[in-house]
């Protein structure tokens, strides 16, 4: 996928978080069961092998009870940089159905980090479907609950 295809599929958010890249890249590593999943959404098992090829699996749980795995690989990891993500294949190289590369990054912005969180899909009906779940919405309440972590402010543990 070239950069100008990624860009026409691509839905993102930013967020500006008043920590190190240090800090929000540990809390986004370390501490991914207490802000990946937009609440009351919870994600009660996270395995993940922080190294290209290693596996990214997450399982989110609604309020309902009901679970959502999402099983990956990891592409890139530059500590307190850059992590990239990608469900096309499962650990081994095994191709499964794509939906998505997730580029996140962690760049020092005056005192603080600015935090990304990039999506390219592979085609412009997944980047829509993916917008209808609500990306803007969910993404953008996890940037969040990640910045409350980093920054220590106690609205984190309140959930």
């Amino acid at each position: 996928m070239t950069d100008q295809n990624g860009a026409a599929h691509e839905l993102s958010i930013t967020r500006l978080i008043a920590a190190s890249p240090e800090a929000v890249y540990t809390i986004w590593t370390e501490r991914a069961g207490e802000w990946w999943a937009p609440r009351p959404y919870t994600t009660p098992v996270i395995d993940w092998d922080l190294r290209p090829g290693g596996r990214a699996y997450t399982m989110m749980r609604s309020p309902d009870g009901t679970d959502m795995p999402h099983e990956g690989v990891f592409l890139e990891v530059v500590p307190h940089r850059r992590i990239v993500v990608t469900d096309a294949f499962r650990p081994g190289w095994i191709p499964q159905n794509a939906f998505m590369v997730a580029v996140f990054t962690f760049e020092p912005e005056g005192s603080g980090t600015r935090y990304t969180a990039c999506v390219r899909h592979w085609s412009e009906e997944a980047m829509k479907q993916h917008e209808q779940m609500g990306f803007h919405q969910g993404w953008g309440i996890v940037a969040g609950q990640l910045a409350e972590l980093a920054e220590g402010r106690s609205e984190a543990s309140a959930a």
